[in-house]
């Protein structure tokens, strides 16, 4: 019950477990394919370049931003957690021009804000990430698209750990790239990065093409500014997944079923139903953090549905509360990054944890815990508050 990564889905695990079959087995490309239209439906597109990069949702990070970056370009990222540095420094390490802007932790960016830097700084692409787990602030996203447009800005977003429990609508709100892993609101485990690319990302990409010599063929692109990776490369990873099958890794095929039991899970379920029910499931351990008399960190009205960050009261041992949590409960809660750090646990609620048995377990052994620990804290307040969410909720 931390920040992520959560407890998979017992069906994606099962899925993880069936036999592997050859890359190019009908079976294996057909299923790919397969996940590609599941995860159109996750990310709200019809871009035809949505698919998997092999790794953990960094890699899918470094491959959008090493694909699209060319050294020398502009890049602007508005920073309000440890994942805005993040995405700054892979920018600098693709060698571009990196700007910044950045609020106090626990806020997010007016759109105001936003719009004056792009148009100081003028950037090739604006790197944004949508939910930081860091803060657990959400950043709005839904007016930014039109924003970079009018400035010709290629705006891609980092929807890690907030796709699949809070809105997000790749096509409506003018992304040209976004990236996310399996391990928080997807349900699954950590290893896969679903990505998806508009029209404008592909010319960028497929502008700068090097196909590697031994399956390069007559004809192809070999552009002078080609991307510095190999395997974060995503022309060729395009054409892997592509109609031309072009090798370029062996795809991971046990995270490949896993990734496609996600997707098929929330499709199945609803993906509107999935949000409300991470949106019910973060007000209900909201409520019941608040009942507790626990101070929640930040602007509760751009908070993630997925994970609420609460100060630790004075008097109680941060990291030996959480260990009494694990030891005694088994439930895991986490503790926060940089100025964060010691200061606040976070506690999450998405995926397959995003459930009522499991926020009001989650709350009572965490009443037990800050008892232990001299915390006066009201007895059932917690729980009942939160039972009082789902009893007015729909889900």
């Amino acid at each position: 019950m931390g920040p992520g990564p959560i407890s998979a889905y017992p069906s994606v695990l099962r899925a993880m477990s069936a036999p592997l079959v050859g890359q190019y087995d009908p079976f294996m490309t057909a299923t790919m394919t397969e996940t590609q239209e599941l995860y159109r439906g996750v990310w709200g597109t019809r871009n035809d370049a949505t698919l998997l990069v092999d790794g953990t949702s960094r890699a899918g990070i470094e491959a959008a931003m090493i694909s699209l970056i060319r050294p020398g370009d502009r890049v602007l990222v508005p920073v309000f957690g440890r994942f805005g540095h993040l995405l700054a420094e892979i920018a600098e390490r693709a060698m571009a021009d990196v700007h910044t802007i950045e609020v106090e932790w626990g806020q997010v960016f007016p759109v105001s804000a936003i719009e004056e830097a792009i148009a100081r700084v003028k950037p090739a692409l604006l790197g944004l990430v949508q939910g930081d787990t860091s803060t657990t602030m959400n950043q709005p996203l839904d007016e930014i698209g039109a924003i970079c447009d009018r400035h010709g800005v290629l705006f891609y977003s980092d929807a890690t750990a907030s796709l699949g429990g809070n809105p997000f609508e790749a096509d409506a709100w003018g992304l040209d790239a976004a990236t996310a892993g399996l391990q928080k609101c997807l349900g699954g485990p950590s290893g896969s990065a679903p990505i998806t690319l508009s029209d404008r990302a592909v010319e960028v990409v497929q502008a700068r093409k090097k196909i590697e010599a031994g399956i390069r063929e007559p004809g192809d692109p070999s552009a002078s500014d080609f991307v510095r990776s190999n395997y974060f490369d995503l022309g060729m990873i395009l054409d892997y997944w592509g109609p031309r099958r072009l090798n370029h890794h062996t795809e991971a095929t046990s995270m490949l079923y896993a990734a496609r039991e996600c997707a098929r899970l929330i499709l199945l379920e609803g993906r509107e139903t999935v949000i409300e029910r991470h949106r019910v499931a973060g007000a209900a351990m909201l409520a019941g953090v608040e009942a507790l008399g626990l101070v929640v960190f930040g602007d509760v009205a751009h908070k993630m549905t997925n994970v609420v960050a609460v100060e630790i009261p004075d008097g109680v041992p941060g990291d030996e509360a959480r260990a009494a949590m694990l030891d005694d409960f088994g439930i895991e809660i986490g503790t926060s990054f940089g100025p964060l750090h010691g200061r606040v646990w976070r506690i999450g609620t998405m995926g397959y944890n995003a459930r009522e048995d499991a926020v009001l377990t989650t709350l009572a052994a965490l009443e037990a815990v800050l008892r232990r620990f001299g915390a006066a804290v009201p007895a059932g307040a917690g729980v009942e508050a939160a039972a009082d969410v789902y009893r007015g909720a729909s889900v």
